[in-house]
């Protein structure tokens, strides 16, 4: 019963797509009119690293791992932090100045509150870097609703580290607080459709139960290796775990250390139903 219920889901959410004859559309960061979300559709522009905008059906804008002014992979333009335009949430994998990055500030800009492991959150309030109210707290195995009814936000695990480096501005030396654990976030939208952004992780036998529980349409998973897993046991995950019908490789090229690619995540994933979608950083992929 569960897996027909899903299947309908799906069917439900990829509609506007098939309606149309169209599979999912990726769009390069200087094909503006294509880069413009549709409405009604799933739309998820990718600025490097694990740094995503996505835009629900009902056109509510979700930011994740919001790193893009320190980004080197960043499309020059994105980095004035005007250019992403108006959000309604933010969410953090941990705290990790590659995934927290500018989230404080777009949150002050915007007056909206960032998900974080609840860690993550009481050092972020009790260093006032934002407001408690910016800083709601939730945990691992939970589920919120803060957009409405109609989108859920669930934290699940990653195998991680998470650690808080902040800068004393009384003393100018940098501090190390607690970050919480880290995690990854199950985003169902208004037609049902799934995201999993993995934030940061090494592979672990729980994804499998992930997948089972969530059955995600697209996954957002981390394949550059070193500080989380590489190609192949990104495809591993991928191809015998979560089996998601779209997969979108991240967390990759921005540094030395994180060499894996997406060509080398392809060729682990074989022949698999699933549909890679790489993008250039600034792309964005309509569904």
């Amino acid at each position: 019963m569960a897996g027909t219920r899903r299947a309908l889901l799906r069917a439900l959410a990829l509609l506007p797509c098939l309606a149309a004859g169209r599979t999912p559309a990726a769009a390069g960061p200087a094909d503006t009119a294509a880069s413009t979300p549709v409405p009604g559709r799933v739309a998820l522009q990718w600025y490097g690293q694990s740094a995503v905008r996505i835009v629900s059906p009902g056109g509510k804008v979700i930011l994740v791992d919001p790193y893009l002014t320190q980004n080197p992979k960043t499309p020059a333009r994105f980095r004035d932090l005007k250019a992403i335009g108006p959000i309604d949430l933010i969410l953090v994998t941990h705290a990790h100045a590659d995934h927290l990055g500018d989230a404080a500030a777009l949150a002050l800009a915007n007056n909206v509150p960032i998900i974080a492991p609840a860690g993550l959150a009481s050092t972020l309030a009790a260093l006032q870097i934002v407001p408690p109210e910016l800083a709601p707290r939730m945990n691992k195995g939970g589920s919120v609703t803060p957009l409405g009814p109609g989108i859920r936000i669930s934290m699940v695990h990653a195998d991680h580290s998470s650690e808080l480096v902040w800068r004393n501005p009384a003393s100018g030396r940098d501090e190390v607080h607690p970050g919480g654990e880290p995690v990854g976030f199950i985003i169902e939208l208004e037609n049902g459709f799934r995201i999993y952004h993995m934030g940061d992780t090494a592979l672990f036998s729980d994804l499998r139960l992930i997948g089972e529980r969530f059955h995600p349409d697209l996954v957002l998973v981390p394949i550059g290796g070193h500080y989380t897993m590489d190609p192949v046991d990104a495809a591993y995950a991928v191809r015998e775990w979560l089996k998601p019908a779209y997969v979108l490789p991240v967390h990759y090229g921005t540094t030395p250390q994180l060499e894996g690619t997406p060509a080398q995540f392809r060729a682990a994933l074989g022949a698999t139903p699933t549909q890679v979608i790489a993008l250039e950083p600034g792309g964005m992929v309509q569904f």
